[in-house]
């Protein structure tokens, strides 16, 4: 798209009402309607991360789709991980990197068991030759109306995937990262104003926040930035699959100022510009992209 050309953000993507629809956990984004844009024909790099070698968790679908899509065309190799049941999506992505000529690596595996994350780490070393970018991507969301609905089960997994999974593979990764690497968390506006229907999931988005800035401070004199991404309402598998009632589902970002949900594409250059190196005086961040209605 030519850099003259004005773009209304209000006009840009669909709007509700959209279609009820449901998928068994975790869902696929190629069977969602209307089908999320991630970047697959718009986003056009330019060498920004020319040489990187990145791992993304949760790169099947949503953001880590997006950012996995966007940092092949600024010239990175790419390892994504996601749930086994989301191969149709993960090797739609595998061949997107591949046609920019780059080395993509498909880990298909559960987040939420420690030594599956240490594998991963050590698979994507392998198959990368080694790993400068860290993206904390992959996240579980149910909607709950009460507390008495959340059960022990429902929390764990939570949890596991959403917070020990991260604590597991930056542990991992860390001593194989160097001077300039950095890691990336996603965070949400549930952790600044959380929904009452996600109580466990907005909780770990806090501590996503919190662990960013924290390892900021423990990495930086070793030259390791850390930063967060805190997307508002983005219209992914996540919603389909247990994360939003159908209620919401079909009203879905319709309260932002902009009227509408973000789509993955909107947010790629935000996980690029937090690994490029022209970056570097970023670390601690927490960069939000939520139509107008989050915070940061």
């Amino acid at each position: 798209m030519p850099d003259h050309v004005l773009v209304d953000p209000t006009r840009r993507y669909p709007k509700p009402p959209f279609k009820k629809q449901a998928q068994p956990w975790p869902g696929l984004a190629g069977k969602m309607e209307p089908p999320p844009d991630h970047g697959e024909t718009s986003y056009q790099g330019s060498g920004r991360l020319a040489g990187r070698k990145a791992l993304i968790t949760g790169g099947d679908s949503g953001m880590g789709r997006a950012a996995a899509i966007a940092y092949a065309r600024e010239g990175a190799d790419v390892a994504i991980n996601y749930f086994p049941t989301e191969e149709p999506d993960a090797q739609e992505v595998i061949a997107l990197i591949r046609k920019e000529g780059r080395k993509g690596a498909a880990i298909p595996g559960d987040l939420r068991e420690e030594a599956f994350c240490n594998q991963l780490v050590d698979r994507a070393i392998k198959e990368l030759g080694g790993l400068d970018i860290v993206v904390c991507n992959a996240a579980r969301q149910q909607t709950r109306a009460s507390i008495l609905d959340v059960s022990s089960e429902d929390f764990d997994a939570t949890m596991k995937t959403n917070i020990y999974a991260p604590f597991w593979i930056i542990k991992a990764a860390l001593p194989h990262l160097k001077p300039g690497a950095c890691i990336i968390g996603t965070t949400s506006e549930q952790a600044y104003d959380p929904s009452p229907e996600l109580y466990d999931y907005a909780q770990t988005k806090a501590a996503t926040m919190n662990y960013v800035k924290s390892l900021a401070k423990q990495l930086g004199p070793k030259g390791i930035r850390v930063n967060g991404v805190a997307p508002g309402p983005i219209w992914t598998p996540l919603q389909v699959s247990g994360g939003a009632t159908m209620e919401k589902l079909e009203k879905f970002g319709g309260q932002t100022p902009l009227s509408r949900p973000g789509q993955p594409a909107e947010l790629a250059s935000i996980y690029v510009q937090l690994a490029a190196a022209d970056a570097s005086y970023a670390t601690g961040q927490v960069y939000g992209s939520a139509g107008g209605s989050g915070q940061p």
